[in-house]
């Protein structure tokens, strides 16, 4: 490298919600040069994730990661924000890992650094040639915080900036229990009242706790906040919080509208149709299969009367989400309401869709109740499944802001 002037590495926006791009460039390179591009993250559990990128300077000795290829690495193509989507534990981590962001209030922070050659490992035994500190945001400035712990529904409400009134949403999470508020931090940056609902404890869902009234308890808190439309109120569910949305659309008169992130999932803990596959990974995707014919053992969806959008992956390998989608049309189809129903495919992507740059994990450790843990085979292939939540993210956000609001979406801005 030239020993004259010093490369420099620039990360713009350097602070950013995490479903915005960001552009990385090195400059005073000498030209032609292999050069590494790399991401760490520490993350709150304490564990290291990171990703990187082969490069060869231009012949005024830059590299734009957003316009360049990438040649080797957890990426390769031209990809802007392959440092972030392709982030996986750094080698020697524990097995089955994820990476969830739990205080939504501080930034997840990512190190980029530039490295001399094309590096594949020992990023930080050795000093890089320039670095920067990147900030990503699910909660912008101005959103608010506040825990609910009203007529025994327990959650916390996301209210974007200003004095509303907002569209609303309830997000409900999966099998996995706990609250999750990432999502709904995002959501209320992008100007909705978002409710992230927590009905069960890691490891201790029983189907005597999923009780109906909690969740129209839940929504109606949502709908009934006076900085809320009472009328522009939807869903958001993932994984078992889209059954318990599909539940609601049906069977309650109160919903309106339904933002459904579809991935088909119930408690089926013990069921003999659970495989191993050659790591010992659990596969719960024959739990849903077959389809019931008899409409007593499903959710009637022919009953539905509003928008609903499901988002399909063919590689699930947690729940046969095709094979429910599918006669889910069918019986939209026979009722006459097929007219509502949005469906997405995406081929050879897996079970988590996330928001945008999320991490892709194909496999993570899964509490089934206290003294349970295994890890669960989620599915998916990094790119294919990195390029479903970001082209479903654009998707979703257009149809809940068709749906839900009235004039078009203003985001917080960082």
């Amino acid at each position: 490298m030239s020993d004259t002037v010093a490369p420099m590495l620039s990360v713009f926006p350097s602070r950013a919600l995490v479903d915005e791009n960001f552009k990385v460039v090195v400059e005073n390179l000498p030209p032609g040069s292999p050069v590494t591009l790399h991401s760490l993250h520490q993350c709150e559990d304490k564990h290291y994730w990171e990703a990187y990128g082969h490069y060869i300077s231009n012949h005024r000795g830059t590299v734009s990661v957003t316009d360049d290829l990438s040649f080797g690495g957890t990426y390769t193509g031209k990809e802007a924000m392959g440092l972030l989507w392709s982030m996986r534990p750094v080698p020697g981590s524990r097995e089955g890992l994820r990476l969830r962001k739990r205080n939504v209030c501080s930034p997840l922070l990512v190190n980029i650094s530039v490295y001399r050659g094309h590096v594949v490992e020992g990023f930080r035994e050795q000093a890089p040639l320039a670095s920067s500190l990147t900030e990503r945001w699910y909660m912008a400035p101005g959103v608010q915080r506040i825990e609910i712990r009203e007529k025994g529904v327990r959650g916390t409400l996301f209210l974007p900036p200003g004095p509303g009134p907002f569209p609303g949403l309830l997000d409900i999470w999966g099998g996995g229990g706990g609250l999750v508020e990432y999502r709904s931090a995002l959501l209320g940056s992008h100007g909705y009242a978002s409710l992230a609902l927590e009905y069960f404890a890691p490891g201790e869902l029983k189907s005597s706790d999923l009780e109906f009234n909690y969740f129209e308890t839940a929504f109606n808190i949502v709908k009934d906040h006076p900085q809320v439309m009472p009328d522009k109120v939807g869903i958001f569910g993932l994984s078992l919080g889209a059954i318990l949305t599909l539940l609601l659309a049906a069977e309650s008169s109160i919903i309106k509208v339904i933002g459904l992130m579809g991935r088909i999932i119930c408690d089926g803990r013990r069921s003999p149709k659970i495989r191993l596959d050659e790591n010992n990974y659990e596969i719960w995707r024959d739990m849903g299969l077959p389809i019931p014919d008899d409409l007593a053992d499903k959710i009637d969806v022919g009953r539905i009367n509003c928008p609903v959008m499901v988002v399909n992956s063919h590689d699930d390998q947690n729940w046969a989400t095709v094979e429910s989608s599918e006669d889910m049309a069918q019986m939209m189809r026979a009722a006459g309401n097929l007219h509502l129903l949005t469906r997405l495919y995406y081929p050879d992507a897996g079970h988590l869709i996330e928001p945008p740059y999320t991490p892709h994990f194909r496999a993570t450790k899964f509490v089934k109740d206290k003294k349970e843990k295994v890890i669960l085979l989620w599915g998916g292939q990094t790119k294919p499944h990195s390029d479903a939540q970001e082209d479903s993210w654009k998707k979703i956000l257009a149809f809940l802001e068709q749906n839900l609001y009235s004039s078009p979406t203003l985001k917080a801005k960082m």
